[in-house]
């Protein structure tokens, strides 16, 4: 990218200063991002004003911007170090599109890029996890890759580079912390050169999975027809290609599927017509002589989030409408419309399907605790429409067992004066 202008990213450590020293010594064009993410307290303060005066005393454009990291983490239920990546990655492309910066340029080195292949090893991976850290991944690139955590150090100390420590690093409260400080130390004992080792085994792991890659593709246009929304696998076809496990497993890894179903899809090539395997977002169905993935609707998700009224919800073959209303003179006797308290409820509401273990205080029995599956046996309801019956739950309490009785615990009294309405219709 000759004389293009590319945006920094410099926490202050020893590795992004030396990083920011280099290509100032190089004579590129450049601007530098640092983020606050408040974990730190008077630390990151200081952080953020070294890197603030080293920009100032070499005439460098100087971005900074502070997170509420743990208010963020709560709210997005995410890990902190998890919601930090989020948080500084969308900040840095928004400032690589408002000012027209070519790339961002991180300092990720050689140990990290082994801490990487280790961490994705140990936890279980594809090939996709062997080639560890790419020296580009879309407008982000990473020049550091050749050089080791100690070449680094080497030029620190020799150029005399001012930088903090960040005192979290010394700890092991983070994973990547853990593997830094114990399992690499060890392993370097025994193989002085692992850094440098791994990282050529890494760089070749990264062209096989280009032949990979290609393979996959392959196999995929082989095995895999679209018919309208759906995808259809004949199942003998694949039963004669090899490595199966791996072949099922990369053909529905796009859908949403994991490692840990494989065993269960591979199950389907044997099994008769009408089981299946769910992920998040679709179904791979065994249908005759074809494995069929199709997409799950949102309507038959086991699970609904109901954050407000008045609102409709599909689910399933039944329409649900929910609205608050004044208290009525009187409860019509309609299993189909629930008369719920609006007192007792809570928001976020789920609608879900019932499960095994469900239990609740039937309306009329006097806070008698029955499970839900004994109602549905009770009430006689055909095995074909079990499937199909909601449970509204408020506060992990169950309120209504939809078309069919409410829960005594939501009952309208006397002292009640709104109402939440629900009404199943068939669509």
């Amino acid at each position: 990218m000759p004389g293009a202008c590319v945006l920094l990213a410099v926490s202050g450590g020893a590795d992004s200063m030396a990083m920011a020293d280099l290509f100032l010594k190089a004579g590129f064009p450049f601007a530098v991002a640092h983020c606050n993410f408040g974990l730190r307290a008077e630390a990151a303060d200081l952080d953020e004003q070294l890197v603030a005066e080293w920009c100032n005393t070499n005439n460098i454009t100087f971005h900074r911007v502070q997170f509420e990291t743990k208010a963020k983490s709560e709210e997005w239920k995410k890990g902190t170090q998890e919601t930090a990546r989020i948080l500084r990655y969308e900040w840095f492309e928004l400032l690589r599109k408002e000012h027209l910066y070519a790339r961002v340029v991180t300092a990720h080195h050689a140990n990290d890029n082994v801490e990487t292949l280790l961490i994705n090893l140990f936890k279980g991976t594809g090939i996709s996890g062997l080639h560890g850290i790419r020296p580009q991944n879309g407008n982000i690139v990473r020049p550091l890759l050749f050089a080791s955590k100690s070449m680094i150090a080497d030029y620190v100390k020799e150029h005399a580079i001012a930088y903090r420590e960040d005192a979290s690093n010394d700890t092991d409260d983070y994973l990547r912390n853990a593997v830094r400080r114990n399992i690499l130390p060890s392993i370097q004992q025994w193989f002085p050169g692992a850094v440098t080792s791994v990282n050529e085994s890494i760089e070749r792991f990264g062209e096989v999975e280009v032949l990979y890659r290609k393979a996959i593709e392959q196999e995929r246009k082989k095995l895999m027809e679209k018919r309208g929304n759906d995808y259809y696998i004949p199942v003998l076809k694949l039963q004669h290609h090899q490595p199966l496990a791996t072949i099922c497993y990369e053909l529905l890894y796009p859908f949403g599927f994991t490692s840990a179903q494989l065993p269960h899809v591979l199950n389907l090539l044997n099994s008769t017509s009408g089981h299946y395997v769910s992920s998040t977002t679709h179904r791979v169905i065994r249908n005759r002589d074809f494995l069929v993935v199709t997409n799950i609707p949102a309507e038959a998700a086991d699970l609904i989030l109901v954050e407000g009224v008045p609102c409709v919800i599909h689910a399933g073959k039944y329409r649900f409408s929910f609205s608050i209303q004044p208290k009525p003179k009187s409860i019509p006797a309609d299993s189909n419309v629930a008369y719920l308290d609006m007192r007792n409820i809570g928001f976020p509401l789920l609608l879900r399907k019932w499960k095994t273990g469900d239990y609740f205080y039937p309306f009329g029995m006097k806070l008698k605790k029955k499970k839900v599956s004994r109602l549905l046996i009770d009430e006689k309801v055909p095995l074909h429409e079990k499937e199909d019956i909601r449970i509204l739950e408020c506060n992990k309490r169950i309120a209504w067992v939809s078309g069919i009785r409410p829960d005594e615990r939501f009952r309208v009294k006397e002292t009640t004066e709104q109402v939440l309405v629900v009404k199943r219709e068939t669509t």
